[in-house]
């Protein structure tokens, strides 16, 4: 990571007015920054560079075709991470273009309006880097010179870079353009609603990870402040945004696109076939569903949970029972038994032309045209407005103990109104029914948000890693009439009368396919709440930066 600091310090790119092409030429210091198409140019590098569509299997929402180190705890100290280097590599473009744009002989408005985007990324790569190892050492600069001592830098506290992620995204604040002044050929650059989307997510992870943490520094309720005054801004005072109406599921293809779609805050954008492209789709259909342990948390249509609801059937009879009086987005979310989905009807437990593991087979965000590798051009939402709203529910009710309903009107409910579920979330419902407002909150943020990257950041950050993580994982229920597989190839592999598997009772119902055991799982909270440093960057700082906690140094080959 060091040595990137130094190499980038002297490259200087320069762009075309598109963000869909990669730099034509490298210019040596003395010929760039000499104007506003060099600091546009050297800006486009960060879009680039910002990370798009993944398929997060660090906690126990979706399952892959092999077990994930982190969320199954099978992970040790690794020599190198990009995890750790490729934040610090794009925060030195950021530094470099901070340091060396100030002196572009332009107008100070035009100066500070692209400057902005450099904090901007600053702010969001560094939060990226305190999610995973806490404590980091904070660089604002550029190197020039092997001898500067920041190099080796120890690391500084969370809560000061936390403290500088948030002057940077003032400054953004200050310097953006509002995003209806984006000209359409620029859709996807930052804009001011960016910076407030960013503020609101920081505020909440940081307000609830040092509530449930108790990390050192700062008051908790500042942190939750920030994220609430942001998100006032947005939804009482500047009104610029808005839920998509036009379908769910639409939100996630093509239609969602462009600023027509008043949910879209910040986006990565990509292009048509040849240009910059990704294989969501195609991973979709290949390596990834969601389990049961997630699919439990969608709510019926009486507004009740699985275990209170009295309209759900008390047992799986066919696969699709799950979808039986259901909160809408569960059909929007996943595919029925021979709905037409990958490469034609959806079969449960086939390998051949569905090659994803056995849980459920995900259709947000599916493109059939686009199921092939490297062919998917829809944009990625990083923040949408939806985030705002439901942040904004559970930043009051973190700060507060509490939460009216006109706020949950505001919030929950039009999430809820959004796709059909027209069962309110009160105070009063949750006062008849015995049940836990704030869980109702992160409830409706757990399935609003499958698969958008969201969910290990949040389980983190509520302490409640520890108790989801190291559990037996479950996938779909087999019904013999609709699987290709047979009743003796299932022998072993999924539960048996009252939920038993290998003795021991993991859920409450029989034939639900076990994809991994809990036996193979682990979580210690002492340790596992933060990622371990890679060894090599411990050595290249003198030791300087130290280990977390419970770590050992054992490269990881």
């Amino acid at each position: 990571m060091k040595k990137i600091f130094i190499l980038l310090a002297g490259i200087f790119l320069m762009t075309g007015c598109t963000l869909d092409r990669e730099p034509e030429t490298d210019l040596a210091d003395s010929n760039f920054w000499k104007s506003e198409t060099d600091l546009r140019g050297a800006c486009n590098k960060l879009y680039i560079d910002l990370p798009g569509f993944s398929h997060d299997q660090r906690s126990e929402e979706l399952e892959g075709k092999s077990q994930n180190g982190v969320s199954s705890g099978n992970r040790s100290v690794p020599g190198t991470a990009s995890d750790w280097s490729d934040p610090y590599e794009k925060i030195a473009v950021c530094n470099n273009i901070i340091a060396k744009g100030k002196n572009v002989p332009v107008e100070q408005t035009i100066k500070d309006r692209w400057l902005a985007e450099a904090f901007f990324f600053r702010a969001y790569h560094y939060f990226d880097l305190v999610k995973k190892y806490g404590d980091v050492p904070l660089i604002l600069k550029a190197f020039d010179t092997t001898s500067d001592p920041d190099i080796k830098r120890g690391r500084d506290p969370r809560e000061t870079v936390i403290q500088q992620c948030y002057e940077d995204l003032d400054f953004a604040l200050q310097h953006l353009p509002e995003i209806d002044d984006i000209p359409e050929g620029d859709w996807g650059r930052v804009s001011q609603s960016a910076a407030l989307g960013m503020i609101v997510r920081i505020g909440l992870y940081e307000g609830t990870h040092k509530k449930y943490h108790q990390t050192p520094g700062g008051d908790y309720k500042a942190h939750l402040q920030k994220a609430i005054d942001a998100a006032e801004e947005m939804i009482y005072i500047r009104k610029d945004h808005e839920l998509y109406q036009n379908g769910f599921e639409k939100l996630f293809l093509h239609d969602g696109e462009g600023r027509q779609n008043k949910e879209n805050i910040f986006v990565k954008v990509y292009g048509p076939l040849g240009t910059i492209n990704h294989n969501n789709s195609r991973e979709l259909e290949s390596t990834v569903s969601m389990t049961r342990n997630m699919l439990d948390n969608f709510l019926y249509t009486d507004g009740l949970p699985r275990e209170k609801s009295q309209v759900r059937p008390l047992t799986d009879i066919s696969i699709d029972d799950i979808f039986i009086n259901r909160d809408p987005r569960l059909a929007m979310t996943i595919y029925h038994v021979n709905e037409k989905a990958y490469k034609g009807p959806y079969k449960p437990f086939e390998t051949n032309s569905q090659n994803h593991p056995f849980g459920y087979a995900i259709k947000k965000g599916f493109i059939l045209e686009e199921d092939q590798s490297n062919s998917g051009s829809n944009d990625k939402m990083i923040i949408r407005y939806a985030e705002i709203l439901i942040s904004y529910a559970e930043a009051l009710y973190e700060r507060d103990g509490s939460i009216s309903n006109p706020k949950l009107d505001d919030t929950v409910n039009l999430l809820r109104q959004r796709v059909g579920f027209n069962v309110d979330l009160t105070n009063e419902f949750v006062l008849a029914h015995q049940l836990n407002m704030l869980d109702e909150i992160r409830r409706e943020r757990m399935v609003e948000f499958i698969d958008e990257n969201l969910h290990y950041d949040d389980i983190i950050r509520w302490k409640t890693a520890e108790k989801v993580l190291p559990v037996t994982i479950l996938g779909l229920v087999y019904k013999p009439g609709e699987s290709t597989k047979t009743e003796v190839e299932m022998v072993g592999k999924i539960t048996e009368a009252n939920g038993m598997f290998k003795g021991e009772k993991v859920y409450d119902q029989s034939n639900i396919y076990v994809l991994e055991e809990a036996e193979s799982r682990s979580f210690d909270p002492e340790r596992d709440y933060l990622y371990p440093i890679p060894s090599e960057e411990i050595a290249l700082s003198g030791n300087n930066i130290k280990q977390n906690p419970k770590w050992g140094n054992a490269k990881n080959d």
